[in-house]
């Protein structure tokens, strides 16, 4: 099984959220359209640790481990905060509040995981975020510029990705109190509209 670990944000910092982006996608939000997809509410994350494939044997030892490993941890405050894109592909929401609890919570993981005998890709060690959507741009042709010349036609030229980015850099959610930790399996292509679908194994408790 694929393997992540992540805390999830509260139903208020959720719904709050629920509002810019409506605002920024406007009538894409219900109807994305071909081409983009935006991730179910339910699965919005920011993630602590990716695990890849794990087998399905070694799930248990880690999560008894990463349970005795976060008995030590404190719960801690997180706000989302700005926003960006990759590449014109996917669209995040940063976090401004919370940056050592999570990166704490991360070592945790990635201690257990050590322990269980598997990776853990520390995800908030540099630019911990939470994904909002996912679009697919394909390449199109060379555009002129003001000077006459031709340039390739980039994923930023027409994503719409990028433009929503730039109106969430000034986003700013409620803290929500972070005091668990989920392990989930991911399976690729079983979710809504082709996307993965997310199951817990485990949640764990802080402290």
């Amino acid at each position: 099984m694929r393997l992540f670990t992540a805390v999830y944000p509260s139903a208020e910092a959720s719904a709050h959220l629920d509002l810019a982006l409506g605002g920024v996608g406007g009538a894409a939000v219900a109807d994305p359209g071909a081409g983009l997809r935006w991730v179910p509410k339910e699965q919005r994350h920011v993630t602590l640790a990716f695990h890849g494939e794990v087998p399905d044997g070694a799930a248990p030892g880690f999560v008894a481990d990463l349970r005795a490993e976060l008995a030590q941890a404190r719960p801690f405050d997180l706000v989302l905060a700005g926003g960006g894109s990759f590449g014109g592909r996917t669209l995040w929401v940063g976090v401004g509040e919370g940056l050592e609890g999570l990166r704490a919570l991360s070592a945790a993981a990635e201690r257990a995981a050590s322990a269980a005998g598997f990776r853990a890709d520390d995800r908030a060690g540099g630019r911990p975020h939470l994904t909002v959507a996912r679009a697919f741009v394909p390449r199109g042709r060379d555009r002129v510029d003001r000077g006459g010349s031709r340039r390739p036609r980039g994923r930023d030229d027409v994503s719409p990705l990028v433009a929503w980015a730039r109106a969430l850099a000034v986003y700013r959610g409620p803290a929500w109190r972070v005091d668990a930790v989920h392990v989930v399996a991911s399976r690729l292509g079983e979710g809504r509209s082709g996307g993965p679908l997310h199951e817990d194994l485990a949640v764990l408790p802080l402290g």
